[in-house]
């Protein structure tokens, strides 16, 4: 799935333009809606739907009491699964051994679809609301300008003018109430949400401070593990050439095969069970340490299951290679470069080593823990009477004396060395 756009835009200097502003429905990007009408851009706000829990019909009458001329609300959940998360699980993607890269995934199909209204209205330009400390800003940007390289990318807290205006916010709060910005009902959390269907991240405020625990009520997605449930509960993952197939769940009788209800399905059991937890310290793209917290239930399952199904099919140099590959796929998606010729480069190999990772595998969950039960493959590297004890097979015994004395001489060469070198 390849788009290559030329956007193209007609306009006066007394008339900047038409500018598609990827719109949260929150004070900050409310407030940059205002402040881009103020410079003199005709506004579109566009929403995605990625899952969040959003009220998306308020949000969409907010953006035109403002002054939106277009609010475009595009439901992306299913191409999120599909074109974003199913490679992910085929990769095994992980940053720095432990992020699954939630938030890193979302923003490059968000871009895909502030592209296509950009191109639909023909504007000129784009903006958000990612601040100039964080991952997202190089997410959006590198991402409009790979996907439109003609477009112009407006970025108001990296614009001296802005960011000066409002030093803090107060500032801003000040900036909404002259402008009747409506400002949040309800007291604000001491850090920062970031929602979709993939995951849940909370950083800033009081976890900026690494030595500060989460508080228990921080956590709106996952059940605390110590409170899951006291029965574990198993279930089944099949996988086609490395991509999730389908899903069944014990006890529950049903067979699940859409790609979105497949993931649905395993956020609702992981979540239950209080799988997918993670507080970490990662390193950003533009060279900072930060804390954050995160909750991925349903990715964390498919993981585990595909990971282990790797295991039986895939041949142990070819894994070693993939292993690789993954690492560089998960810095490519993180430092959002899923537009790169590098992570076009990197996902075909990967897709390539997957054409032989078919099969299912049983995991049971418990208590936030994830066990692999069973797993079975059609077309499998396990030969079961090569490894068994009981029969002879194809394999001579008598070749591994060979093997070991041809292998052994690097070491004995190297003990012969090691002594010379201690009686110098």
């Amino acid at each position: 799935y390849e788009l290559h756009w030329s956007c193209c835009c007609h306009f006066t200097m007394s008339d900047k333009g038409t500018v598609v502003l990827a719109y949260s429905g929150g004070l900050d990007t409310s407030c940059i809606l205002v402040w881009l009408k103020e410079q003199g851009y005709h506004v579109v706000a566009f929403m995605s739907n990625l899952g969040q829990d959003e009220d998306f019909e308020e949000a969409k009458k907010k953006a035109t009491k403002l002054g939106a001329k277009e609010v475009v609300i595009e439901d992306q959940r299913k191409e999120l699964v599909e074109e974003f998360v199913w490679p992910a699980v085929s990769g095994d993607l992980i940053y720095e051994g432990r992020y699954l890269l939630g938030t890193a995934l979302a923003r490059p199909c968000i871009v895909r679809g502030l592209i296509r209204v950009a191109r639909r209205v023909g504007a000129g330009f784009v903006s958000h609301g990612a601040t100039g400390k964080g991952n997202d800003q190089i997410r959006f940007e590198f991402g409009c300008y790979a996907l439109c390289p003609d477009i112009q990318v407006i970025s108001p807290w990296k614009d001296q003018s802005f960011y000066r205006r409002f030093p803090g916010r107060p500032e801003l709060f000040e900036y909404a109430r002259q402008h009747d910005i409506p400002l949040p009902i309800t007291p604000k959390a001491p850090w920062s949400i970031d929602a979709n269907l993939v995951h849940i991240s909370y950083e800033s405020g009081i976890l900026e401070d690494p030595a500060t625990p989460a508080p228990p009520h921080l956590y709106l997605w996952t059940t605390d593990p110590e409170k899951a449930p006291e029965q574990a509960q198993q279930l089944t993952i099949a996988f086609r050439e490395g991509v999730p197939h389908s899903v069944s769940v014990e006890g529950e009788g049903t067979t699940v095969h859409d790609p979105l209800e497949i993931f649905d399905t395993c956020n609702r059991i992981g979540a239950k069970h209080g799988v997918g937890r993670v507080d970490l310290v990662e390193n950003r793209s533009v060279g900072i340490k930060s804390r954050g917290v995160y909750e991925t239930p349903g990715l964390s399952l498919l993981r585990s299951a595909h990971m282990d199904l790797e295991s039986l099919c895939m041949d142990r140099e070819v894994k070693k290679i993939k292993d690789y590959l993954s690492t560089c796929m998960a810095q490519q998606v993180y430092n959002g470069l899923w537009y790169s010729p590098e992570f076009e480069f990197t996902r075909s190999c990967v897709q390539k080593a997957e054409n032989v990772v078919t099969g299912s595998v049983q995991l049971r969950v418990y208590k936030g823990n994830v066990f692999v039960v069973k797993r079975e493959a059609p077309i499998s590297l396990y030969n079961q009477e090569l490894v068994s004890m009981d029969v002879q097979g194809e394999y001579e015994p008598i070749d591994a004396a060979g093997f070991i004395r041809i292998n052994a001489v690097r070491l004995k060469e190297y003990q012969r060395v090691k002594t010379l070198m201690e009686h110098k």
